[in-house]
């Protein structure tokens, strides 16, 4: 079992930027398919971007398409998703979670049900 420890979160005007990370306990990441979430006060968890970690490849749900970037430090066993141009729509708790590396395809790299291992969530708030 491996721990996910988020970080990063805060309060961000419209228009701001935030850097969250997420550090693992795994002796490496590269056999996973590391995703963020989030979930907004009275609505479901949904997913924002994942990355398969071996290969580099990034996925983005549309709502955060062309404003959020995925990246990893694989050397320091942490993912990072750099927020820029928040909107108040993006306020919530954010997740890191860890899925085995095959899931990271478009059919799955959303798909919770696929995530092992979950962090706590850090809070992101953006005022108008």
């Amino acid at each position: 079992e491996i721990q996910l420890v988020e970080s990063g979160g805060g309060s961000v005007q419209a228009g701001g930027s935030l850097r969250l990370s997420c550090v693992s306990s795994a002796a490496t990441i590269r056999s996973y398919c590391m995703g963020w979430f989030r979930q907004a006060p009275g609505k479901e968890r949904e997913g924002v971007a994942a990355i398969a970690i071996a290969e580099g490849r990034t996925y983005y749900t549309d709502p955060v398409k062309g404003r959020f970037t995925i990246s990893q430090d694989n050397a320091k066993n942490t993912v990072f998703l750099q927020m820029n141009r928040a909107k108040p729509e993006d306020t919530g708790l954010y997740y890191c979670a860890a899925a085995p590396f095959g899931y990271c395809t478009t059919a799955y790299s959303f798909a919770q049900y696929r995530y092992n291992y979950w962090g706590q969530g850090t809070q992101v708030t953006v005022s108008s």
